[in-house]
């Protein structure tokens, strides 16, 4: 069965906000995020960051962040992984830990699953490697509008090598993907060839930096960070050992 995954608000929902509290005291004194331009334009639409977007409090960049979601949102720990689709160590996450999430730990309601967007080719001094990170940020939540997020992340992840590396925006690719997957790609192309969702993608890197992300992939079990992000095992331990602590 197809897992279909919908946007939704950070700090609602599942999430602990608690884990946002570390916000405060950055956003008391007002986050603004200039130091990018819409670029692009033709069929990969938007490719960087959005300038000028600003947050005048925690609460303010909280609602403009907004996570994916999967699994039930009574569940009693929160995974939340920062995540950009052009890192490599981000695939081996994808590869060996969710799997184990979605087979296991979701279906049982024992966890639910936020991804944030954290494209390293914002800001970043060199972007060999990772200069698709926020045009392929965008594109899957073009796909998430028709539900379809989580397998279009994970088609990315398996397709990183195929596109990541090349010289332009990869947008036939991607638009491809979306026909893989049986979407419409009439309203796929559209969405990439867009801005949309470049302020949302912008946010959520803001988030992560506020928050005290560093590296990709960063995974947080209840809000606390697991050192072992490529292990699944060592993430089902602090799980459980979170609902013993509860």
């Amino acid at each position: 069965m197809v897992e279909r995954g919908r946007q939704r608000r950070s700090g609602t929902g599942g999430t602990p906000r608690s884990f946002y509290l570390g916000l405060a005291a950055l956003a008391i004194a007002g986050v603004a995020w200039v130091g990018w331009s819409v670029l692009g334009g033709g069929a990969a639409g938007a490719t960087a960051g959005v300038r000028g977007l600003d947050f005048p409090d925690a609460e303010a960049l909280m609602t403009a962040a907004q996570g994916v979601d999967l699994g039930p949102a009574d569940a009693t720990v929160q995974v939340i992984v920062f995540s950009d689709f052009t890192c490599p160590a981000c695939k081996v996450f994808n590869e060996r830990v969710e799997p184990g999430l979605k087979a296991e730990l979701i279906p049982a309601g024992r966890v639910r699953l936020t991804y944030h967007d954290y494209p390293l080719d914002l800001r970043a001094a060199r972007n060999d490697g990772h200069r698709h990170g926020f045009v392929a940020a965008r594109a899957a939540r073009c796909a998430a509008e028709q539900d379809a997020f989580w397998p279009y992340h994970d088609l990315l992840f398996q397709r990183q090598q195929a596109w990541a590396l090349r010289a332009s925006a990869p947008a036939d690719a991607f638009n491809d993907y979306a026909e893989e997957l049986a979407l419409d790609t009439e309203a796929f192309a559209g969405c990439l060839a867009s801005d949309r969702h470049a302020d949302v993608v912008t946010a959520n890197r803001v988030l992560g930096d506020s928050v005290g992300v560093g590296s990709t992939p960063t995974v947080l079990v209840a809000g606390k960070p697991l050192a072992e992000w490529s292990s699944y095992e060592a993430l089902k331990e602090m799980v459980e050992a979170e609902l013993a602590r509860r």
